[in-house]
């Protein structure tokens, strides 16, 4: 559900009111009195599903939310507001329908947007969704976060780009950018296009940390120490991978046609042109997990939440993605 004072979970009612025979294949994990708030808030008049299993999902009639409870909160958590409550049960929502994917009892996640100010007043000390499905990923299949490596990628109908890291300061990501990191960040995304979306190829372009990659090493010596190397052993590997290329233009030429996909070196140069190019349909990507994880590309717009003027079309998009791939990973 995302958090409950944000726009997650009337979102969540416009899109069962948007595409009503999605009630037989997705189900929403959220408080009851959240949903049943933002069923109020997008319109009224949609029954809320209330199961006790996930299985019961695939018999309900259309133009209903299924609906997974979780135990009820003591009190709605005001709109717009960021509280340790609202951020506890955001964090609890994940848990329940990440032990879902993991026992096999869905398919495919997909998390509605969470404050990372509310699940640091509620004392979760996970950064975002990306590293708590991470660390929770880690803990089933009996490995360490460090061994269970993923990626963040954004998306829209016109660029995919891949972030060597996530959620770092400036300069700690600066020295994340290294061999071993861009070569496991080119493996990754390269799985996920190949097996993943069953691509025959997929064409990468690597942006340079530097301004113009660095200029033979007059701006910066990343390109030619880290990643250039880290390229020619993916091209070693048969992965098709090209650059580094400046960063200033390579995602024009990819949305051009010339790759599928660019690798970012940090979190703002992958993320700015992307959403440059529109929210309405961005979806962000966990790459690495052994279940698939879609995002709408935006956050808890707690100035929106409630004025029934939210956008579900980012949702929506990462939703049919998800949808796209009953059966999850291979």
């Amino acid at each position: 559900m995302g958090d409950p004072a944000g726009v997650g979970p009337e979102l969540i009612a416009q899109v069962f009111r948007l595409q009503p025979s999605w009630s037989s294949r997705c189900v929403v994990v959220a408080d009851l009195a959240v949903m049943r708030r933002a069923v109020a808030q997008s319109g009224g008049l949609l029954p809320l599903a209330v199961l006790e299993h996930w299985q019961q999902a695939a018999d309900l009639p259309p133009r209903c939310v299924p609906l997974l409870p979780l135990p009820a909160m003591a009190e709605l958590p005001p709109l717009g507001q960021v509280s340790a409550a609202a951020g506890r049960a955001a964090a609890s929502a994940v848990e329940v329908a990440t032990a879902a994917v993991l026992k096999g009892e869905a398919a495919a996640l997909v998390t509605a947007p969470i404050h990372k100010g509310a699940w640091h007043a509620a004392g979760i000390h996970h950064p975002g969704h990306t590293e708590m499905l991470q660390a929770l990923a880690a803990a089933h299949v009996g490995c360490t976060v460090e061994q269970l490596p993923v990626r963040m990628m954004l998306s829209n109908a016109e660029l995919h780009t891949v972030l060597v890291s996530v959620h770092l300061p400036l300069r700690a990501a600066i020295d994340a950018v290294t061999h071993a990191q861009v070569l496991q960040t080119l493996q990754l995304t390269h799985r996920h296009f190949v097996q993943v979306l069953s691509r025959p190829r997929c064409r990468i372009a690597v942006a340079g940390l530097n301004p113009h990659a660095g200029e033979g090493g007059l701006f910066g010596r990343e390109e030619i120490e880290h990643i250039a190397p880290a390229i020619a052993a993916a091209q070693a590997e048969g992965i098709d991978a090209q650059g580094p290329f400046a960063p200033d233009t390579v995602y024009m030429r990819a949305r051009r046609g010339e790759f599928d996909v660019v690798l970012a070196m940090y979190h703002d140069q992958g993320l700015i042109p992307v959403k440059y190019l529109g929210l309405e349909q961005g979806i962000n990507t966990t790459l690495g997990l052994p279940f698939l994880r879609t995002s709408p590309d935006h956050g808890t717009a707690f100035d929106l939440a409630g004025n029934g003027n939210a956008d579900p079309s980012s949702l929506l998009a990462a939703l049919r993605a998800a949808l796209a791939h009953p059966d999850g990973l291979p």
